[in-house]
């Protein structure tokens, strides 16, 4: 019988990053596309570009949160999620530091594609909402690195899963010889690169605050302009 194996991993952040601009050119061609078919009045002017860019990061927000919700009605423990926002890699993440199953990891993966990515999509093409469509295109656009994983992770027939306080990386226990399995969009790393622990609920880095406060200095300007 084969003995369980740790193997750890790294978000490779540079590739995702051009695919999700290739999903976002994917995404905005098919948006045209079924406003053409389907006559549906499709309008980015002053007033929706502002109520867009008011809800993008509680969208982004939500879209983390669905992942937590996933963990844990899949049996992970409230008390080992944590949440971060790291905007200086591009991400706001939520991260489950205990051992998880295949299933609990899949179903986390996909909630944020499903319940505010494509269903809100749906909704937003039925209601004719301009403001409901681009916030579902982004994060659908945001879901690629959830996509790859979840695309990875099928491949492998069972695993335990677990995160790291880097907000990119991930390990997996398997009996699976991993070495024959191709994971696109990761990259294997040493264990010791990385640690875990149980610190804050929320942990927002310095360049966030930053740019967080950058952002909503801007937004305050943009609602009175």
């Amino acid at each position: 019988m084969k003995e369980e194996k740790k193997y750890f991993y790294e978000i490779k952040s540079d590739e995702l990053n051009i695919l999700s601009i290739v999903l976002l050119i994917i995404m905005i061609g098919l948006t045209f596309l079924f406003i053409k078919l389907f006559n549906i009045p499709f309008n980015l002017n002053g007033n929706n570009l502002k109520l867009i860019y008011i809800f993008l990061f509680p969208y982004l927000v939500i879209h983390e949160i669905l992942h937590s919700i996933g963990y844990v009605v899949n049996g992970a423990k409230f008390k080992r999620i944590t949440y971060g926002i790291h905007l200086e890699k591009g991400i706001l993440c939520c991260t489950c530091k205990q051992e998880i199953t295949k299933k609990a990891v899949l179903w986390s993966l996909v909630y944020p594609l499903i319940f505010i990515g494509i269903i809100t999509y749906i909704i937003g093409l039925l209601l004719n909402s301009t403001i409901i469509i681009s916030l579902s295109v982004i994060n659908i656009t945001g879901c690629i690195g959830d996509i790859f994983m979840f695309y990875n992770f099928l491949k492998i027939k069972d695993f335990k899963f677990f995160e790291y306080d880097n907000p990119i990386a991930f390990g997996i226990t398997t009996k699976e010889d991993m070495s024959k399995i191709k994971m696109p969009g990761l990259k294997q790393i040493d264990e010791n690169d990385f640690k875990q622990t149980i610190g804050k609920k929320i942990t927002v880095s310095k360049t966030s605050m930053i740019m967080l406060s950058i952002y909503y200095i801007v937004l305050i300007a943009y609602i009175f302009i």
